[in-house]
């Protein structure tokens, strides 16, 4: 390959996972947990969802474990990961019952993320436009970004409503990541293709130890990428005009049939990996003890 990309076999890829788990941080990875895929801190490679495929359509997600060797071979999961960038609840300041206000200035955890993908790296590149790079910063979301490190994965398995391709969001990625992978099973074994992203990325996997890639390793990385374009293809969508299409028409009917389908939940913006609405409230203690100010996340649609 031209790049310096590099083939970590299923014992590499643990020792990724050690080597991103020192220092303080917490791997969250992709785990199997009540029927479906989530995210949640892992320290082993036996905790990823080996075998799990999922059939996603409109209003339908089933997960079976019937597949072969492969550690990410399904679409994207149950849940996004913005919840540990943003999460639904941030506490903003206290209250002494003398009144005394105090910041909240905790100490942002920090992650490492195992097996993003590349539409889940636009919609946290959205949160950074809107909570990162404005003028006035969210310093909560601040610290658990910029402490973040990120390993993405290329999409094998979309699911039957992506259309990434539409969108140049998929499902290669090409940018916000530290570490980047593409999963092969075949006949020259399971491994794992890495490349790095950033100097934080070069230097994690330079205490790992892998092969160079080859020619056939590229071929093969291709064939994947070109079998996920393949399957998202029948979905293909014109974008071209789209924001003009919704501006200038209000009064569409398609507005009314979601309208007759909404229960009024919000949950919609609320799951949405690219919504970064919130909003701040005062609670107090039923004890009457402790009162505090907090984020929570919230929806245009209330």
């Amino acid at each position: 390959m031209s790049d310096d990309s590099v083939v970590l076999d299923v014992a590499g890829l643990q020792r990724l996972v050690d080597v991103l788990g020192q220092g303080g941080r917490t791997v969250i990875g992709p785990t199997v947990r009540d029927g479906v895929v989530v995210h949640a801190p892992i320290t082993s490679v036996a905790e990823l969802p080996a075998r799990a495929r999922d059939a996603q359509a409109p209003g339908r997600y089933r997960l079976s474990l019937d597949g072969d060797e492969r550690l990410f071979a399904f679409a994207a999961a149950a849940q996004s990961w913005k919840p540990f960038l943003f999460p639904s609840r941030q506490p903003l300041l206290s209250v002494s019952p003398e009144g005394a206000v105090t910041a909240v200035e905790e100490e942002p955890p920090s992650y490492a993320f195992l097996g993003v993908r590349s539409c889940d790296l636009a919609a946290v590149a959205v949160h950074d436009r809107v909570l990162l790079d404005r003028d006035v910063v969210d310093a909560h979301y601040a610290g658990r970004r910029r402490s973040a490190f990120v390993v993405a994965i290329t999409c094998s398995h979309p699911g039957g409503t992506c259309f990434c391709t539409s969108t140049n969001t998929g499902p290669h990625p090409t940018a916000g990541y530290d570490l980047a992978m593409t999963e092969l099973l075949d006949d020259d074994g399971h491994r794992f293709v890495v490349r790095t992203g950033s100097a934080d990325g070069a230097a994690v996997l330079a205490q790992l130890t892998g092969r160079p890639s080859t020619d056939a390793d590229a071929a093969a990385v291709e064939d994947v990428v070109a079998g996920s374009v393949a399957v998202m293809e029948p979905r293909a969508i014109d974008m071209g005009g789209v924001r003009e299409l919704l501006r200038d028409n209000p009064e569409h009917p398609r507005w009314d049939d979601v309208a007759s389908r909404c229960l009024s939940c919000t949950n919609c913006t609320l799951v949405c990996p690219t919504c970064f609405c919130s909003a701040v409230e005062d609670v107090t203690s039923l004890s009457g003890d402790r009162a505090e100010r907090v984020q929570r996340w919230d929806s245009c649609f209330a």
